[in-house]
């Protein structure tokens, strides 16, 4: 490409992460689209042209994306796959638009397009040298949630598995990311009846999570419930009703935004003490509980 026209193009992608980042969609959308016009009519035969074209795809794909144009953003990834023609130089970005239309067939709800689209992606990433293995945890994350979803319940946990081993290498235990992908495979094992595992892996999270963020956090409080949930079933009935307790002071101390989450927190802790026989605590947090609900909610 010309110099003229580099500067054009280079002048668009500018023009468009400043309107993405003001959430200004539509008009990212003409930039977007304006530099996908531009770069196909100098596309030729030149790898510069062709990447520049790629490019342009992705970035128009993302923006659609954003705004929900689901299949109008996979065509966009599709061709711009098609011109990358599987490169061994472009195994990132090919890796990327694979992993977005996964994405896109999630929230189109084709989980097995998804799926096929999200493996294809880890493929490219742990084929890149050297390998992407934080692109490729975040991947096998969403392949273990797929795969739980359909109580496929060993391939979950593999995926699951793989994630944390490599988060685990990479970041360190005391990382929010190592964090969530332990609470995770907490809930598999909760769903799958290992409670001792369920159990230590969302002390794990827990543990985490309070050094991170200490306890006026949501993911604090919900490692607060998910770890009650789980000590119930191993007989630590005692230590359960800290962990509810704890849990329901988080949630109802964050306000509005965690209402859904109060709820569902007051309602296991309300079903434990019915199940110890103080029905009558019981119903006076659910009483108070309704009180805060519809003082969030009015």
């Amino acid at each position: 490409m010309d110099a003229p026209t580099t500067n054009l193009i280079s002048i668009l992608r500018e023009r468009l992460k400043t309107l993405r980042d003001s959430g200004n969609l539509q008009e990212a959308l003409h930039a977007a689209s304006a530099a996908v016009e531009k770069t196909q009519q100098t596309l030729g035969p030149n790898l510069d042209s062709i990447d520049a074209f790629a490019n342009a795809l992705e970035m128009r794909g993302d923006v659609l994306r954003e705004l929900a144009e689901y299949v109008a953003a996979c065509d966009d990834y599709h061709q711009a796959i098609d011109q990358l023609d599987n490169r061994p130089d472009r195994l990132d970005q090919i890796g990327r638009l694979h992993a977005a239309l996964g994405a896109a067939h999630d929230a189109l709800d084709n989980p097995a397009r998804a799926a096929d689209h999200w493996r294809e992606a880890m493929n490219c990433f742990e084929r890149h040298e050297p390998p992407l293995l934080l692109d490729v945890a975040a991947l096998a994350n969403n392949l273990g949630f797929l795969a739980k979803a359909t109580n496929d319940l060993d391939t979950a946990e593999s995926y699951f598995l793989k994630a944390l081993e490599i988060l685990h290498a990479q970041l360190g235990q005391d990382h929010e990311e190592t964090a969530a992908v332990s609470n995770n495979l907490g809930a598999l094992y909760l769903a799958a009846k290992y409670h001792e595992q369920a159990r230590e892996m969302h002390m794990m999270a827990l543990e985490t999570r309070r050094k991170l963020f200490g306890d006026e956090h949501p993911d604090t409080a919900q490692s607060h419930n998910n770890l009650a949930l789980a000590l119930l079933e191993t007989g630590d009935r005692s230590w359960a009703r800290r962990h509810f307790e704890k849990a329901l002071a988080g949630f109802e101390g964050l306000g509005a935004d965690y209402a859904d989450d109060l709820e569902a927190v007051t309602s296991n802790y309300c079903e434990f003490l019915r199940d110890e026989g103080e029905v009558a605590q019981a119903d006076l947090i659910a009483q108070r509980l309704r009180k805060v609900l519809s003082s969030h909610r009015s």
